[in-house]
């Protein structure tokens, strides 16, 4: 007799936009789902312990859609979307919580950045998350789902928020080797480009600290006045995570400046080199002055030219002008190097 082997989920014809389904129940490993199936277990959860986490495409026409239909998801949720609000936040509205999260690729060598952004709506029995484009927090954590003990909603959206940390840690420690190198470049004197990339690094540092650094007013609110299906536990992991989060903007913030003050130092080089190939060509056209002169006068069609008739006049001027322009030169140049 053959056992009936179980159906295998078919996640890529999904109309709904759905991308990832899975309901966590107590004391049971979180299970993947379909859309159909999610509904289902959406409505027995209202009425029993768990919650259901989705993860849909806007990109997708039914997915809006699909969520008003099935899901008490509140329509503030869509209008943030809708009004493509970017910097990365967490606040209370009513009993659901509202965050925004944001995935950056950071290339120092690039004038230009990639990146996407993560909206989530938690409430005490389901987590929504939707996005335009991938978004490597909900992949990293998709890999560890397993592995985690994701308790409840909040648990979910903590565990979100510590890969936008490390995120944001793996920037500043990239852009701390990189800013190593051109420091290394500086003490060698190799500063012609330097200034250009340290420029770019420091925009683009800057650009990211708006757009991954949580706000934090909404923050602290929500600490102060967290809903009441929220455990103390969470959010006393919410606490941490804000004061871990203002280490690394800390650190981030320490960066910028070190690199402003490496763009000044290179600029005051820039400045000392320029100044100095000035004062050269200034030496050198106020010694040529008085060959000037003297070619002029002896260049005068007119009588009494001194050593006119002497065979070695010629010479003779040449040491002359020779010992003069050389004793000047070393006078100009002593006094440059004891200023």
């Amino acid at each position: 007799m053959q056992t009936e082997k179980p159906a295998v989920l078919n996640f890529n014809d999904e109309v709904t936009g759905m991308i990832y389904g899975f309901v966590f129940r107590p004391d049971r490993q979180p299970e993947r789902v379909s859309s159909k199936q999610v509904q289902e277990a959406y409505q027995e959860i209202c009425h029993d312990k768990g919650f259901v986490w989705i993860h849909v495409n806007l990109n997708h026409a039914m997915s809006e859609k699909w969520l008003k239909k099935h899901f008490a998801v509140g329509e503030v949720f869509f209008e943030e979307i809708r009004e493509g609000s970017r910097s990365t936040r967490i606040e209370r509205l009513d009993d659901t919580l509202l965050a925004v999260l944001n995935d950056v690729i950071f290339h120092p060598n690039e004038t230009s950045d990639e990146s996407s952004t993560l909206w989530l709506s938690c409430h005490q029995q389901l987590v929504v998350t939707a996005r335009h484009k991938p978004v490597r927090l909900i992949e990293r954590l998709f890999k560890r789902l397993e592995t985690l003990n994701i308790g409840s909603p909040t648990a979910l959206l903590v565990h979100l928020l510590e890969e936008q940390e490390d995120l944001l840690e793996q920037i500043v420690r990239r852009a701390n080797q990189y800013v190593d190198t051109i420091e290394e470049r500086l003490l060698s004197h190799h500063v012609k480009k330097n200034r250009a990339n340290l420029g770019r690094l420091r925009r683009m540092l800057l650009r990211f600290q708006r757009l991954l650094a949580p706000e934090p007013t909404a923050l602290f609110r929500l600490l102060n006045r967290p809903p009441a299906w929220i455990a103390p536990g969470v959010v006393q992991d919410l606490r941490q995570f804000a004061e871990e989060f203002s280490v690394v903007l800390n650190d981030l913030i320490a960066l910028t400046e070190r690199i402003r003050l490496l763009q000044e130092e290179i600029t005051s080089r820039q400045m000392e080199q320029s100044n100095r190939t000035l004062y050269v060509l200034t030496v050198i056209t106020v010694l040529a002055l008085p060959i000037n002169i003297v070619a002029g006068f002896f260049g005068m069609n007119v009588g009494g030219i001194p050593l006119a008739g002497n065979h070695h006049g010629f010479i003779l001027l040449v040491v002359i002008v020779g010992l003069f322009t050389l004793l000047a030169g070393w006078y100009a140049f002593k006094r440059r190097d004891d200023g």
